[in-house]
């Protein structure tokens, strides 16, 4: 189904309040990053679905084996159970040593399936080549494969069943390192910089922390820690996230014709201008007849006679004028009032946008 998004503002007082938000959600302090981790690994116990013994995983079989001293030649293997797989994972900043990870789990080679399937102990490396976690244990693939396939079969499929995922499938054997105050300063990472949100957070700080923060550039806060939280990081911190701030919204409008889908902020405005939408459609059907000879004729045939037939459909079209205000809201009223679909409004606004009516960022996905 097609849809259509407009994100409006549509309250007409204490707007600022209304969209305020908790500088926790806004910004990252630095040095508290997420960071990723990926890994190869075998899954055994997939009942047939697994590889259709590929050399990698063929190799891979053997060198596990031989960890448990068995040597076997990687052509004497039959993996048709084993799928050779990666591993993907973000280990958080600040876990310890014993903490669990979720891990999602993708089959490399030809496997049909992972329902069923263990990971065999694998490691999780990180940029550096280090492993930094390790993860075993049951998939879950959220579907299924049903079927034998093949010719004169059929198969049932449900959801990607060879993607899974393990909750909390993988263990944290290496801490990372994350220092977020340095000389008694630290510094906010804004999720979307921006000027004018930098500048209402530094003085919503300094309005509780007088001359603790500044604003370097567009993306970055940066706050000293005042003397009474002197050796108290993290309670200044958890304070410092529950302040309000309104960030400023871009005039943005993001159309994705894959989905139909249509997203406005309510920052975006317009000039003053027409906007007329007509549809014309043509449609081409195809028939075929019998023609059949009369009773008792001699040499009569019954033959197949084609015919093609055209209708043409052109539907009226309306003129709409934006007046004041040329906001958003008066644009999406005008254009349901003309009864456009929303593949005519995606064009709708990609003409806005040429004419230099359109006074916002068109995105096209």
């Amino acid at each position: 189904m097609i849809r259509i998004i407009l994100i409006l503002s549509l309250g007409l007082f204490s707007c600022a309040l209304a969209r305020a938000s908790r500088i926790k959600d806004l910004t990252l302090v630095e040095g508290g990053r997420d960071n990723q981790l990926v890994g190869y690994g075998l899954v055994v116990g997939l009942a047939g679905d697994g590889d259709s013994n590929a050399a990698t995983t063929l190799h891979s079989v053997a060198n596990v084996l031989q960890r448990f001293g068995l040597t076997i030649n990687p052509q004497d293997i039959k993996a048709k159970n084993v799928a050779a797989v990666m591993l993907t994972a973000d280990i958080s900043a600040f876990l310890k040593t014993g903490s669990r990870i979720d891990v999602v789990v993708a089959a490399m080679g030809d496997a049909k399936s992972l329902q069923g399937g263990v990971l065999l102990q694998a490691p999780l490396l990180g940029a550096d080549g280090r492993a930094y976690a390790v993860a075993q244990g049951p998939i879950a693939i959220g579907g299924f494969l049903g079927g034998a396939g093949g010719a004169g079969g059929a198969t049932v499929q449900k959801n990607h069943p060879t993607v899974g995922t393990m909750s909390n499938g993988a263990i944290v054997e290496r801490e990372i390192p994350a220092q977020f105050v340095r000389d008694n300063t630290l510094r906010l990472l804004l999720h979307n910089p921006d000027f004018t949100s930098a500048t209402r957070m530094v003085d919503a700080i300094n309005a509780i922390y007088p001359q603790a923060a500044t604003a370097p550039d567009a993306a970055t806060v940066t706050v000293h820690l005042p003397p009474e939280f002197a050796g108290r990081e993290v309670p200044f911190i958890s304070e410092l996230g529950t302040i309000d701030v309104s960030p400023d919204t871009l005039a943005r409008i993001v159309i994705n014709e894959r989905t139909g889908t249509i997203v406005a902020t309510s920052t975006v405005r317009l000039s003053h201008v027409a906007i007329a939408m007509g549809s014309l459609t043509i449609t081409v059907t195809s028939n075929i007849g019998v023609s059949q000879p009369n009773s008792f004729s001699s040499g009569g045939q019954t033959v197949a006679v084609p015919s093609t037939q055209t209708g043409v459909t052109e539907q009226k079209g309306g003129f709409t004028v934006i007046n004041e205000p040329p906001t958003i809201e008066r644009l999406a009223a005008a254009l349901n009032a003309l009864g456009v679909s929303t593949r005519e409004m995606m064009a709708i606004f990609q003409t806005l946008k040429r004419s230099g009516a359109l006074q916002a960022e068109l995105i096209i996905n």
